[in-house]
């Protein structure tokens, strides 16, 4: 799963519209964030097979990042932080922490068996990355119908047409880049890239939506 994620950002920017679009952005990509920083400088360990079907990255040790205890605390943590932060209601807190764990259960349905119950295995994943039509369609499907959503929203705000083309768009392109460009294996390039392409995710969504908040 890789854009696939933001289709859980723009359902809950069209179901809760008083968190920026940005901390849903932000949220939905948290997990693989925090995922990026630990692989580029050793922590969690992961490495690039060309030989599997789907997705090449083989996930062998990501305990905090992605185990179920983690994911929890790291969404209870994200959605009280920026609630408090910026001073957001209650709601759209829940909001944003649930679309930081909507990752892990998006990841539980197409990653092979590797995001650990508790900090140690055992490992589970439902491996969707094996059929790669199939998951590629799942993603697009997801993507689809939220962004309908989203965008549907953005309308009933009186917010600028061109937004919802445009971010929608940059998706798009994030999910050719790997099929041009394979994967280095270091874990320097596969973390940095990782976040590379979220910070820009979390830009453009600002750029888009640059009031943030919307009148409800």
């Amino acid at each position: 799963m890789f854009v696939g994620h933001y289709a859980a950002a723009l359902a809950a920017r069209a179901a809760e519209p008083r968190a920026p679009f940005w901390t849903y952005v932000l949220g939905c990509e948290a997990l693989d964030i925090v995922w990026g920083g630990l692989v580029a400088t050793g922590v969690e360990k992961a490495s690039v097979d060309p030989h599997l079907a789907g997705s090449a990255l083989v996930l062998s040790h990501m305990p905090f990042s992605h185990a179920l205890p983690a994911a929890l605390l790291w969404s209870v943590a994200i959605g009280a932080g920026l609630m408090t932060l910026l001073k957001l209601p209650g709601r759209a807190g829940l909001f944003i922490g649930l679309t930081v764990f909507s990752h892990w259960i998006l990841d539980f349905l197409v990653h092979r068996p590797d995001l650990p119950l508790l900090w140690t295995g055992p490992k589970v994943g439902l491996g969707l990355w094996n059929h790669a039509v199939l998951e590629e369609a799942v993603e697009m499907g997801l993507l689809a119908i939220a962004g309908a959503a989203w965008a549907w929203r953005r309308g009933r705000e009186g917010r600028s047409w061109w937004g919802a083309p445009a971010f929608l768009g940059f998706l798009l392109l994030l999910q050719m880049v790997p099929l041009l460009s394979p994967l280095g294996g270091d874990p320097l390039s596969l973390g940095g890239s990782a976040l590379s392409a979220y910070l820009v995710a979390c830009v453009i969504a600002w750029m888009v939506e640059p009031r943030g908040v919307a009148a409800t």
